[in-house]
């Protein structure tokens, strides 16, 4: 099942510096997600100023167990970076 995930950062005067601290430890999480085929796409949700104030990501997980694994896991999650997560299925159009 894939999964769309809306994830937004904490808006505390720490939050971009939380942010950028985890992000090596993300990136390198999300390529053992890409290796195993369980990432689809994903990046940076930016404001109007192209500040960054969240993550957007596709995810292929086989099972609730993976999704939850994921949601345990993700040094952003972890190390304190994203505040609300949205979770939802998500069905690819065939165009």
């Amino acid at each position: 099942m894939r999964y769309v995930i809306h994830a937004y950062d904490y808006t505390d005067a720490d939050a971009l510096d939380r942010r950028m601290q985890a992000r090596p430890d993300h990136f390198e999480y999300i390529r053992q997600l890409k290796a195993a085929g369980q990432f689809i796409l994903g990046g940076a949700l930016l404001d109007p100023n192209e500040k960054m104030i969240g993550s957007m990501l596709v995810l292929d997980m086989e099972t609730d167990e993976q999704l939850q694994t994921y949601l345990q896991t993700d040094p952003y999650i972890i190390q304190g970076v994203w505040n609300k997560i949205d979770v939802k299925p998500f069905r690819q159009a065939d165009v």
